[in-house]
């Protein structure tokens, strides 16, 4: 497995072959801010995807769904942050067990399709989590390719 880092567009994901888009979603069934804006921008499926998932009970942390958005790639969504991060919040709302155990379920998934990931720094804006933290975690569950995107 390599991490590559590149300036860029994640929902713009470079390279040959099928691709992933991964990104942490919440438990509450917010969708509205951040990376998932860009996301929505582009394609309505996943954020389709994920409100209906919510509805119907199945936004566990840890949990992961897939939207097949072009014929080469495919997004992740990934329930790995507790609720939202509001004003008060004490703690962070990213659970690093639940994208631990999403990005272990996105590495199978990848290795069936012959895969890459790409992502933003994923868990690191509104989940208001460390990359260091998430950079450890794809170390240890990730076995393909990841390209990482700042934009």
């Amino acid at each position: 497995m390599k991490i590559n880092y590149v300036v860029g567009d994640a929902t713009e994901p470079r390279g040959d072959g099928n691709k992933i888009i991964c990104h942490i979603c919440n438990t509450v069934g917010a969708w509205g801010a951040g990376f998932v804006l860009a996301l929505s921008n582009k394609w309505k499926e996943p954020e389709e995807k994920y409100l209906q998932d919510h509805k119907d009970g199945k936004s566990l942390l840890g949990v992961v769904n897939y939207t097949k958005v072009e014929d080469d790639i495919v997004v992740a969504n990934m329930i790995a942050q507790e609720g939202v991060n509001y004003p008060d919040r004490k703690d962070s709302p990213i659970r690093y067990e639940a994208l631990k155990t999403a990005l272990a379920w996105v590495n199978e998934f990848a290795i069936h399709n012959q895969a890459t990931l790409h992502m933003p720094r994923i868990g690191c804006g509104l989940a208001g989590g460390q990359w260091s933290e998430v950079e450890k975690i794809l170390i240890e569950v990730v076995t393909v390719n990841v390209t990482v995107y700042d934009f």
